[in-house]
């Protein structure tokens, strides 16, 4: 498809009206004379998407554009002027795109801007190369989980593809088989739904220039690409527009790719691919351009929607509201698609999801490589993400330089956060038994009831002597939530819970807090501890989302709910959040033992660690009962009763629906 500008064949009117659109956007603007002082990312797209626009066309004015662009990118000394110049995300983005546009169109370029240009790809590209040889084990060159090992991979290949350069090819080839069979199989990604966005396209376009040039289909391999869509779907708030910003996230409206969408969709045969890929490039296309925060952006993806849309591929829009990614350990549920569902994501994994971290504690021992770059993955397991009726309710930081656990929905011990935390790498260096993961965790397609326990206990520092800290999260069908946390120490100490919203949240006369934003709200109950000292404040982030510039910096101002509780060596906070503005009885359930909140119908049963249950209608040996709509349900259970009547009683634990 690239190599050749071959799209699939059918009709594709509004992906060439795209296309042409992008090719004549640049026509205003003066090329550079000099390095710019940022990034240069986009001169790449400047000139390929006019390269092929006259390909198609025919059209004399969009050769002209493309040549302005390419004679500016081949004046330039260095790729690149403030990070790594020649060798890191500038010159793997211009070595792709001025290797497609050369491929193209070179054949009508004047001699002399051909050569120039060729000359230019063989300098920049063995640059590329050497430096690549040369940092192995080290930076990008083997960092096999994050955007520039990809895309400074891909710009390599396709130089390589386009100028008959085997050695450039054959090492990013094996670099990208690496890649594809560590990546984890469940699709998911730690750095983040941008970077997933800006990043994993690099993928695609590798495979299908290792396609078209040498036969070889690497679509199937490591089931990643197969599955990653579905990643990015559950990622998406209701209404498709804006994007959990679990990871690093410049902000909520930078996390489409058209593009990528159309390819996955035609490779898989994935019809809700297809429809957030119409969508993506039609109704939600120039807010997300004129929002995001990410540049180069997704206008100039214009190529690639229109090489890479099949018209054969159904279309359909999403229905699934379940789903659980166990490498990166993130749930995600919602109510419903339209943009006043609810929906709740919540994550807990070592750093950089489980197969990255036992993989890379492996090339570290055993060949002394540093291979688990993750300076986009957050100190934020056990946290979690809460939009309801078109608002972000409990929100996350989105992009910080100094991570810290405070900046999450997380609890903070002795008012301390993850060890080692406030910098930029924080999985740097630390112990390998320094894990959080997911556990219980209850989740399918027809269950209205999403439940999992994050152990985050050994994420702290050890001086601490935190034995315990288990985060439980239950989604009911109605879209409420329920948090139960247990914590437990050596001595005694100071539990904090966190909430982090947009706007400070306001007292009630009852003690609960109202969250809200826009015209959307929610209620949060607290039930335990029954005492705290309850403060809230502004806690400003600040983060430089590029090295290419410096001097750029995004602030952000998080508003944060503290409860403290007195000093104990045990911990419990029992908390439940109501979307919606109808008032809806919420109250805690009388338990002999467990923990429970009630909502009219719906009733949450809690024990995650002793797992027995005791009120006065259910007797259960369970983690977690869950009453109401077609329950009931049960968590790790051996044993319930519920009314007198025994509805399970089994040897090893259960999860699902009873009876």
């Amino acid at each position: 498809m690239l190599l050749s500008a071959t799209p699939p064949p059918g009709p594709r009117p509004a992906q060439e009206a795209r296309l042409y659109e992008e090719a004549a956007r640049h026509r205003g603007l003066t090329p550079p004379r000099t390095h710019p002082p940022a990034s240069i990312t986009w001169l790449g797209p400047a000139a390929s998407n006019p390269a092929l626009a006259h390909r198609i066309g025919g059209d004399p004015a969009h050769l002209a554009e493309s040549r302005r662009w390419i004679e500016a990118a081949v004046r330039l000394p260095h790729w690149g002027k403030a990070h790594m110049p020649d060798h890191d995300l500038d010159a793997g983005w211009l070595l792709h795109h001025l290797s497609l546009a050369y491929r193209w169109i070179g054949d009508a370029l004047p001699d002399g801007v051909r050569a120039l240009l060729r000359y230019k790809l063989l300098l920049q590209g063995r640059r590329m190369y050497e430096y690549a040889v040369a940092s192995e084990g080290g930076w990008w060159s083997s960092s096999y989980w994050q955007n520039h090992n990809w895309i400074c991979y891909a710009g390599l290949a396709t130089a390589g593809y386009v100028l008959g350069k085997e050695e450039w090819t054959e090492r990013a080839k094996d670099n990208l088989g690496t890649v594809l069979d560590l990546m984890p199989e469940d699709g998911s990604h730690a750095e983040g739904v941008v970077y997933w966005r800006y990043g994993v396209p690099f993928l695609a376009i590798h495979l299908d220039l290792l396609q078209e040039a040498e036969g070889i289909d690497w679509w199937g391999r490591g089931g990643f690409l197969s599955r990653t869509f579905r990643y990015r779907l559950h990622q998406m708030a209701p209404g498709f527009a804006l994007n959990v910003d679990h990871g690093d996230c410049h902000d909520r409206r930078s996390g489409h790719s058209a593009a990528l969408y159309y390819r996955l969709a035609s490779q898989y045969g994935i019809p809700e691919a297809q429809w957030m890929g119409e969508l993506a490039s039609g109704e939600l296309l120039w807010q997300e351009a004129a929002e995001s925060g990410v540049r180069p952006g997704i206008l100039p993806e214009a190529y690639l929607e229109h090489l890479w849309y099949d018209p054969s591929v159904p279309s359909a829009r999403p229905t699934e509201t379940r789903a659980f990614f166990p490498d990166l350990g993130l749930l995600a549920a919602r109510t419903g698609w339209d943009e006043d569902a609810t929906l709740v994501s919540f994550k807990a994994s070592p750093g950089g999801g489980h197969k990255a971290w036992e993989t890379s504690a492996k090339h570290r021992a055993e060949r002394g490589w540093e291979t688990l770059n993750q300076g986009h993955h957050h100190p934020d397991s056990g946290s979690f993400v809460l939009v309801s009726q078109g608002a972000f309710l409990a929100v996350d930081e989105g992009y910080s330089n100094r991570k810290r656990a405070a900046h999450h929905n997380l609890l903070l011990v002795d008012g301390q956060g993850y060890a080692d935390e406030d910098r930029y790498h924080v999985y740097k260096d630390i112990p390998y038994e320094r894990q959080a993961r997911q556990r219980d965790v209850l989740v399918s397609a027809d269950c209205g009831w999403a439940h999992a326990t994050a152990e985050v206990a050994a994420m702290y520092d050890p001086g601490l002597g935190v034995r315990r800290l288990d985060r439980t999260l239950v989604f009911t069908p109605s879209g409420r939530l329920v948090l139960l946390d247990l914590a437990e120490a050596d001595t005694e100490r100071e539990w904090t819970f966190l909430l982090q919203t947009d706007r400070p949240t306001e007292p009630q006369p009852d003690g609960s807090r109202l969250i809200r934003s826009g015209a959307a709200s929610a209620l949060v109950r607290r039930f335990a501890p029954l005492h705290a000292s309850v403060v809230s404040e502004a806690t400003e982030v600040e983060a430089n989302p590029t090295s290419s510039t410096p001097e750029l910096r995004l602030t952000r101002t998080l508003h944060t709910l503290r409860a403290t509780t007195a000093r104990s060596s045990h911990g419990i906070f029992l908390t439940a959040i109501v979307p919606g503005a109808e008032p809806v009885p919420v109250e805690r359930i009388v338990c002999t033992e467990g923990q429970g909140v009630a909502f009219g119908e719906e009733t949450v049963l809690l024990s995650p660690v002793a797992r027995r249950i005791r009120t006065s209608a259910v007797s259960a040996d369970a983690a977690a009962v869950l009453l109401g709509g077609d329950g009931p349900y049960a968590v790790a259970a051996t044993r319930l009763e519920l009314d007198g009547r025994v509805l399970l009683d089994v040897p090893e634990p259960y999860t699902g629906k009873v009876g």
